[in-house]
């Protein structure tokens, strides 16, 4: 008769870790903070062009860029604020009409529900059991009604401040950076755009690093967005320099 000791038993096999990590794509700072970016970088590439174009002094391009800057920011800040602001408000009001009918018309609205699932696939018996089983429970049935009927979450909505201060600070780094070369003391206005395209590319290509794509897909496609937008600021302006002179 042999017995084994435990510790001579065969390993139990591994176990796969599956990665369940998510990004905040709920939070409303990665739209704003990347909008911000390339906008700011776009809108003061094609300024200096613009003005370049016409052949105006390198401080005009300069103060031009600067102007640019800070309305650009402001302007961002504002907007972004408002816009996530006034979107949170509707959501606000849907969910409350929402709630509204959910103690007005308790049996209606669990027959919605259950319909809705079974309309996906689940056998009728269990969608209206958990939707019976849910109008017991008001505040997860409103969020599920919510989910369901709105295709939104009431508990993840974006922060407007969130939103409003990362376009600021974002649209001022993407407009800054073009100005660079002209604010150290250069004249040049092809080593600004160049700048300007380096980090059009640099910001394109650490999208990637949330969306998941080929970084450099990302970055050539930023920087053939504000090439185009340069290239046509620069003809207007060279046209209507060469006009007015």
């Amino acid at each position: 008769m042999s017995t084994e000791h435990p510790s001579s038993a065969a390993p139990a096999p591994d176990v796969p870790q599956i990665d369940h990590e998510h990004a905040d794509v709920s939070g409303g700072w990665l739209r704003a903070a990347v909008f911000g970016a390339m906008d700011g970088l776009v809108t003061n590439i094609g300024l200096i062009a613009g003005v370049g174009g016409a052949g105006v002094a390198a401080h005009t391009i300069a103060l031009t860029g600067v102007a640019g800057l800070v309305a650009g920011a402001i302007s961002m800040g504002l907007g972004e604020y408002a816009s996530v602001r006034t979107a949170n408000e509707q959501i606000e009001a849907e969910v409350a009409k929402e709630r509204r009918e959910l103690h007005r018309n308790p049996v209606a609205e669990a027959d919605e529900l259950a319909q809705r699932w079974i309309d996906r696939g689940i056998s009728p018996d269990l969608a209206r059991q958990i939707a019976q089983d849910l109008s017991r429970q008001p505040d997860e049935a409103l969020r599920m009604h919510v989910r369901e009927e709105l295709g939104i979450d009431p508990d993840s909505k974006p922060s407007p401040w969130t939103a409003a201060i990362s376009s600021f600070i974002c649209f001022s780094i993407g407009a800054l950076i073009p100005l660079l070369s002209y604010l150290l003391g250069s004249h040049s206005l092809w080593l600004a755009l160049g700048i300007g395209g380096v980090g059009l590319f640099t910001a394109g290509a650490l999208t990637a690093r949330f969306t998941r794509r080929r970084w450099w897909s990302t970055g050539l496609r930023q920087l053939l967005l504000g090439a185009a937008a340069a290239g046509a600021t620069y003809l207007i302006g060279d046209a209507i320099g060469v006009s007015a002179a």
